[in-house]
């Protein structure tokens, strides 16, 4: 089998081709692929024998006779994976890493599947954060990275996590103002504890602004949770961690953000964060087009056991389970997509189509991203994952090239 490299042919943020544009390449660009024989996993179910056409950097809706095709017979191809919720990987933090070390981190989730990746801050000083908005809006402007999510320190002491308890704070707008601003215009998410003080205020300053407002690290009763979800909340960070457990007299959030049909829930499907009980009945009461797949990861995804640091707190990697040196709390995890999907898959036994939808288009949908991304349909970026029978990843295509190649593994 052979394949030929794809060249980029135009900018990620140039308007989508219509149909007579998508159907052939200009004569100046013949750079068109045909993935041929796989399961493609299509929004409208599975493709059987399907195949998938690419033009430069994007997917196609036909090709010209005689372009060249990737025999992908017993695999299976799916769109690049979307990750809402990212501390870093390779060795490297997206809180305090160089921009180097930064790039590492994307490099090593893209071997993974993550074609579009979010960067998630962690609780510091608010001019630290500031700083490091404007390092990572930076990597956002030039395309490494989908956005920045700023998870802390607007968040409950009661429910801290990995979260250092001094530096933690009350959501005044006016600071989740200068965290956004610093960001320009590339933050994509702000965790909140919506019960504390400007909490609801703060929301709706997030959804004026079209940054999500995610409920997490909370210790918010069903009540106040129905409050901040009424202001303006739309997603639920880490759904059943950092947050009271469900209670039959207290529900508590976790009730409040599975039943309400405008919030997105994230799970963390490690095998560590939730039983898998937890995980069928997210999926159960959200249904399979509310649920995103998220890694939570730090810098210890694809890199190893060993000591590490997330912000200001020195964590303990053992056998894949990250936990703080003081106090045992788990720290994030090292988990990456590709594993993510195959555990949903092969141990939990939910439908691949539900799976496809968790891991790409619900994440690109609540980002906002998902006319881009986020799904096999011509126009958008040609970015794709392909897996073997066994659900082991296979392949990885960003933007029309392989940044791992079916043909060579």
């Amino acid at each position: 089998m052979t394949t030929e490299r794809i060249a980029p042919s135009g900018a990620r943020g140039e308007t989508s081709c219509g149909s007579a544009a998508c159907a052939r390449p200009a004569p100046t660009d013949p750079h068109v692929v045909v993935i041929a024989g796989a399961n493609v996993v299509l929004p409208t179910g599975t493709v059987p024998g399907g195949r998938v056409i690419v033009e430069g950097t994007r997917i196609a809706g036909s090709a010209p006779v005689g372009a060249p095709t990737v025999d992908l017979r017993n695999h299976w191809v799916v769109p690049g994976f979307v990750d809402m919720h990212n501390h870093g990987g390779g060795g490297a933090s997206f809180t305090s890493g160089t921009v180097e070390e930064i790039l590492k981190g994307i490099h090593t989730h893209r071997l993974h599947g993550t074609t579009t990746l979010v960067a998630s801050t962690v609780t510091g000083d608010m001019d630290g954060l500031a700083q490091r908005a404007g390092l990572l809006s930076e990597l956002a402007e030039q395309g490494d990275l989908a956005g920045i999510h700023f998870e802390g320190p607007f968040i409950s002491p009661c429910r801290k996590g990995a979260h250092s308890e001094e530096l933690l704070r009350d959501p005044d707008p006016a600071e989740v103002r200068k965290l956004i601003d610093a960001a320009r215009g590339r933050a994509s998410m702000v965790t909140l504890a919506t019960e504390l003080p400007g909490g609801i205020d703060s929301v709706r300053l997030l959804a004026e602004h079209g940054v999500i407002a995610a409920i997490g690290h909370t210790d918010a009763t069903y009540e106040q949770t129905v409050e901040a979800i009424d202001a303006g909340a739309t997603v639920a960070t880490h759904l059943f961690n950092a947050m009271p457990t469900l209670g039959h007299r207290s529900p508590g959030p976790i009730a409040a953000l599975l039943e309400d049909e405008r919030i997105t829930v994230e799970l963390i499907n490690d095998g560590v964060h939730l039983h898998p009980a937890s995980l069928q009945l997210a999926f159960h009461h959200a249904g399979g087009d509310r649920v995103a797949f998220i890694t939570d990861a730090m810098d210890a995804a694809g890199f190893g056991d060993g000591r590490y640091m997330l912000g200001p707190l020195e964590v303990e990697v053992s056998e894949g389970v990250a936990r703080l040196v003081e106090g045992g709390s788990i720290a994030g995890s090292t988990l990456t997509l590709d594993r993510a999907f195959k555990r949903a898959v092969t141990v939990d036994r939910l439908p691949i189509e539900d799976v496809v939808a968790a891991i790409a288009a619900n994440p690109a949908r609540s980002l906002g991203l998902y006319d881009r991304v986020g799904s096999l349909e011509p126009g958008k970026d040609a970015d794709l994952v392909v897996l073997d029978a066994d659900f082991e990843l296979k392949g990885v295509m960003r933007r029309g090239e392989w940044v791992v190649d079916p043909q060579l593994g």
